[in-house]
Formats: C-alpha cells, sequence, structure tokens
C-alpha cells in the first residue's frame, strides 16, 4: 500500500503523547483501532482538510457532522470576524442569544424554551436533569450503543469511541451514577416496555438518538420512535431527543420533523455553532420553567451562550432555513453515493451492508443486517482498518474507527463523490 508523507504529524504525536493521554484531546483521534499515526490538520476550506506535511484529502467527517456547508463557508467567516471585533466572551446576556434561541424555536417549534451549553454532552446532562426535576423521578432509560456525551450517567453500553475500543463502561465513574440508568435495545420497543413494566413509577426519561450514529448509522425501524413516544405517554415519563447529530442535519427540523415524532425535550450540539464549541437543550415551556433561576432545577456556565459561536450558529441556520432547497440537493447526492457504494461492496462478493438515511451512512464490515448494538459488534474491524487506511492514504478522510458516521455536505461536489467511489472500487476489487 502507497504512504503518504506524514513526518511533520509522526513528530507532533511523539510530542503530544508526552503532554496528553494517547496524543489527543479526544480517544477516537488517536486512530488506536486503525492503527497508524493520526494526521495533524492544519487547515480546512469547503470539503477538503490539509494536514501538516501538505496532503489534501477530501473530508467525510465534517469534525463530526456540523460542517454541512462545508469548511469554513464565507457566510460564516464573515460573521465570526464581524463578531470578534466586538469581543470574544463578556460572561453577560447578549442579543445574538435572543436571536440564537428565536430562530431555534422557528425551525423547531416544540423547543418552547431553551439553554444555550457549551456541548451536546452538557446538553445532554442538562436535559436529564431537568426531565428528573419535572417528574420528580430518578431512572432513565437509553439504548445500547448509543452515545450521549460522556456524562458519567451515560456511560453504560455506550457507543462511538467507548464501543470502538471494546469498553462497555468506564473506570472512575461510581456505581451510583449508573445505577439508574437502565439499557433498552434499539429497534426493540419490547425491552423498553419490559422495563417500564418493572419500573412503571421509577422512570423519569428515554434518551434516544433518533438515528444512531453512534454505533455506526442505525436507522430506526418503522414506528420505533412513535412506538417509544406512546410508552412515554402511558407511563408519565418524558422523551429526549438526542439531535447532536441529526438536528438541522436531516433536514432543517432534524429527525424529529423527519419522523414525525414531537419530544418533550430535544439536545442540540456543534451544528448550532457551525463547528464552534456549543450546545443547546430545550423543550416544553412547562419542563424549562423549572430551570434556575426560575424553576428548583439548576444549571449554569460560565462560557454558554458565547458571542463568537452564537454569530457563528446564527448565520449557518440562518442558511439552512432558509434554503430548503439545499437539503433536497445534499440528500439526493448523498443516496446515490451510498446505494452507489453498496453496488461496488455486492459486485465484490463481500456480503458488507450500508447504512443510511439522508446525508449519514455507515459501511459495517459484516454480513449480517445491522438494527441494532448486538448485529453492529459482529463487524470486522480488522477489516475496516485496512479499507480505512488504503482511503485515507489515496486522499479520503474517513472516521479512524468502525464504529463512526460518514457525513456529506452541501460542498461536496459530484467530482469528489466519483472519486471516492472509484477509490472504494479499487480497494474492494483487490481485496477480493
Amino acid at each position: 500500500m502507497e504512504q503518504m508523507h506524514i513526518a511533520h504529524s509522526e513528530a507532533l504525536y511523539d510530542r503530544a503523547k508526552e503532554l496528553m493521554p494517547g496524543g489527543v484531546n479526544s480517544p477516537v483521534r488517536a486512530f488506536q483501532s486503525v492503527g497508524g499515526t493520526p494526521r495533524f490538520i492544519q487547515r480546512a476550506k469547503d470539503q477538503y482538510l490539509y494536514d501538516e506535511d501538505g496532503n489534501v484529502y477530501i473530508d467525510y467527517i465534517g469534525s463530526w457532522g456540523p460542517m454541512i456547508l462545508g469548511h469554513n463557508p464565507d457566510i460564516v467567516l464573515e460573521a465570526v470576524r464581524n463578531q470578534l471585533e466586538n469581543g470574544l466572551s463578556y460572561g453577560a446576556a447578549t442579543a445574538l442569544e435572543v436571536e440564537m434561541a428565536e430562530l431555534i424555536h422557528q425551525i423547531v417549534p416544540c423547543v418552547e424554551m431553551m439553554r444555550m451549553v457549551n456541548s451536546g454532552t452538557e446538553a445532554v446532562m442538562s436535559a436529564v436533569r431537568a426531565a428528573r426535576g419535572f417528574t420528580g423521578r430518578d431512572k432513565i432509560v437509553k439504548f445500547e450503543g448509543c452515545y450521549h456525551g460522556d456524562a458519567d450517567a451515560m456511560l453504560v453500553k455506550a457507543g462511538s469511541g467507548v464501543m470502538t475500543a471494546g469498553i462497555p463502561d468506564s473506570s472512575g465513574v461510581p456505581k451510583g451514577c449508573t445505577a439508574d440508568t437502565l439499557s433498552a435495545v434499539y429497534n426493540d420497543l419490547d425491552s423498553v416496555e419490559q422495563l417500564f413494566q418493572q419500573y412503571p413509577e421509577e422512570i423519569a426519561c428515554v434518551i434516544v438518538e433518533p438515528v444512531a450514529a453512534n454505533m455506526g448509522v442505525v436507522v430506526p425501524e418503522k414506528g420505533f420512535l412513535q412506538g417509544i413516544r406512546q410508552i412515554c405517554d402511558q407511563y408519565g415519563a418524558l422523551l429526549i431527543l438526542d439531535e447532536v447529530i441529526t438536528g438541522f442535519r436531516m433536514q432543517a427540523d432534524g429527525a424529529q420533523g423527519y419522523f414525525g415524532v414531537t419530544p418533550d425535550l430535544t439536545t442540540f450540539g456543534k451544528i448550532i455553532g457551525a463547528g464552534m464549541p456549543v450546545g443547546a437543550y430545550g423543550g416544553r415551556r412547562e419542563i424549562m420553567e423549572m430551570v434556575s433561576p426560575v424553576g428548583a432545577v439548576y444549571q449554569a456556565g460560565t462560557l454558554s451562550g458565547n458571542p463568537v459561536a452564537m454569530a457563528a450558529g446564527i448565520a449557518q441556520l440562518s442558511y439552512l432555513k432558509e434554503h430548503p432547497e439545499a437539503y433536497a440537493a445534499l440528500n439526493q447526492k448523498s443516496d446515490r453515493f451510498f446505494e452507489e457504494l453498496q453496488k461496488i461492496v455486492d459486485e465484490s462478493g463481500r456480503g458488507y451492508h450500508v447504512n443510511h438515511i439522508t446525508s449519514l451512512g455507515s459501511l459495517f464490515f459484516t454480513d449480517r443486517e445491522v438494527v441494532d448494538y448486538e448485529s453492529a459488534q459482529t463487524s470486522d474491524t480488522k477489516a475496516y482498518a485496512d479499507y480505512c487506511n488504503y482511503m485515507q492514504n489515496h486522499g479520503i478522510y474517513l472516521a479512524p474507527a468502525q464504529f463512526e458516521a460518514v457525513f456529506i455536505s452541501m460542498e461536496h461536489t459530484e467530482e469528489q463523490l466519483a472519486r471516492t467511489l472509484e477509490l472504494a472500487r479499487t480497494y474492494f476489487t483487490k481485496n477480493k
């Protein structure tokens, strides 16, 4: 296999390992599940990444989803530059926060009130706390393989990097933090019903990725999300949709609009800041009025509602709101791409499966249909690693882990997509 020149990345990685665990600030970036050296990125524009060695990649990570307009779009860059002249952070209320809240409410009307935070993890932590405060109950239900950030209570049979590393839980998390976290099986309503039958008056909420995108992309079966909604209503629990990945990506009003399911609370992440560190949670007014300083559920954040992040996010969300045709074009070219990738795999004689919906997809290296955590785990991670390294060495930047998503942006050109498919075809032809 041909190799890129990566001497600068190798040197930076050696320096980083002396000062950061694994040389990175987030585990998947260490490339441990695929081997090799992480590429240290210097800059990005449109759909290209440029590393410290001068290598150029077509990017299919997009900062793990938020770069739906591509990297560094002019409208976002201009908004950020304008705000920078006024200051980076104030620790005080701003008009931008109000504008952002109004914009999100216009696009996702069921988010009647909201609170800005600094990450998807923080949004989930706060939404769960609000649900517990509102219901007066302690237990929560999550799904095996779904990742909701690195809050202690969520690191139970989690997806993403935890899944890739084969670590079902995390050391350092006290048993008491997870004692009230119940795990159900994705796409299995009976498993949800059984938990509620066991704890009929103790479950505060069910939290779910409406499209699971952290055990690879797993699409909800028909009626699954609606069934969760009905169970929550039956037992007086709240439904939290974790739209950190799907929000404003599948379409303007996210997965909840796509599937026609109205949650009680929604969490958002980095896409609402166009890639800057930001998150938000919100939903029904009566629930959100439980949050301080109005109610007794305390939640705060020194840098929450950061003006630079708000400016960037307003620019991106405003564009998405005003251009529904952009979603149609994105989803059409994404469908063609993933369908063609499946054809390439089929022609190679491999029984691998491509799961996709709108601009999200995953190639699972397994002959089993992937519908949940158990079936996702049958993927051959070594085979994925070989494929990933081949593609990367030919200028295609894929997630360095089997259990992550491919993200296609509005900036991906037909030429770039065709180049990627051509390389995939070459790989599978050579490796029959």
